[in-house]
Order: structure tokens, then sequence, then C-alpha cells
């Protein structure tokens, strides 16, 4: 796994050990970037499930101001560390070890521009944590957030929760929902 454009463009990114964790193809995140690639520059980057942090890392390489990782896992909260020492962007990130919906619920107020969640397919966590976000005073209805999903996974309850969906880019096995909070 690398970092795909910016400043931090080929260089290369650990992995959790495991198969707790699902990295997002080289592919499916150079088109995710560049369909939000005007919103980078100087942004605020929310990387939820974060994993090894590569969208996170991709985003400040491509000009996010900096990146909040949130991950419950210790070896995924370990590898996060090496890849931003590793790339000495320390300064721009903060990894917050705690379940995701906890996270936001208990982080102080802040705002992000940005927000990435890659949930576990089979936890159908979204409608949790899309709640989470809405009272939580992080985020307001310019945040873009974006869900990377099952391609099955029916995202017709956003709306109830508040959110509308402002595009859905599908893959061959997953997709990538585009949602905003209503004003």
């Amino acid at each position: 796994m690398r970092v795909i454009a910016g400043k931090y463009r080929s260089r290369i990114l650990d992995t959790p050990k495991g198969m707790d964790t699902r990295p997002t193809t080289d592919r499916i995140k150079e088109t995710l970037f560049n369909i939000i690639n005007d919103r980078l520059p100087g942004a605020s980057f929310l990387d939820l499930f974060a994993g090894s942090g590569q969208m996170g890392i991709e985003a400040i390489s491509r000009g996010a101001s900096n990146a909040c990782f949130i991950d419950k896992g210790r070896e995924p909260q370990d590898c996060i560390r090496r890849n931003i020492d590793r790339l000495g962007i320390s300064n721009q990130c903060e990894i917050i070890g705690q379940d995701a919906a906890s996270a936001i619920r208990t982080m102080p107020k802040r705002y992000f521009d940005l927000v990435f969640m890659d949930p576990p397919y089979k936890a159908e966590r979204e409608g949790e944590i899309l709640e989470a976000l809405k009272d939580s005073g992080l985020i307001d209805a310019e945040t873009l957030i974006i869900i990377e999903a099952d391609l099955h996974r029916d995202f017709t309850f956003a709306q109830e929760l508040g959110f509308r969906i402002t595009r859905i880019k599908t893959y061959k096995t997953n997709q990538h929902i585009f949602l905003q909070m209503e004003e």
C-alpha cells in the first residue's frame, strides 16, 4: 500500500497485521480522492475505523491541514503511528484509540471538513455513527461525509437521520456514499 499523490507520493505505508482490516485498494482510493480533491487544501480530515491511516495520510499528502485517526485496535493504532512518524507528519495528526461512536461523543468540539468512515461491512454501524456525528458539533451542513460500504448496503435510512445523499460511486464489490447534513 502506498500514498497515491501529493507531497508524499509513492511512499510505502504499513498495514496492520491480521485480517481485521481491509485496506482500500489504490485504484478505488485514487478515484475517491480525485472526486474530493478540490475540498482538500487546508481541510481538517476525520478518518474513522482508520486501520493503517492511509486515507487521512493521503488527505494530508494532497493538502489537508490535519487528520484525526480513530481506531479502537492496538495494532491499527501502532500502524498509524509508524506511518505518520515515517512521513514526519505527527504534528498534523491525532490518533484516538477508542470505538468510533464513543470517540465522537466524547471528543472536544472542533470542526471537520471531511469525514471518511470504513466500518466493518457486516457490522452495519453507519447509522449509529451518523447519529453520533449529527449530535456532536464536529460537523455542519458543509461537511462532506464519505462512507465506504458493501455494494449491497442500503442507505435510505440516512434521510431519516437528517442526511442527504449527494453522490454514490459504485465499484465491483463496494461503494462510496457521499452525504451531507440537511441544513
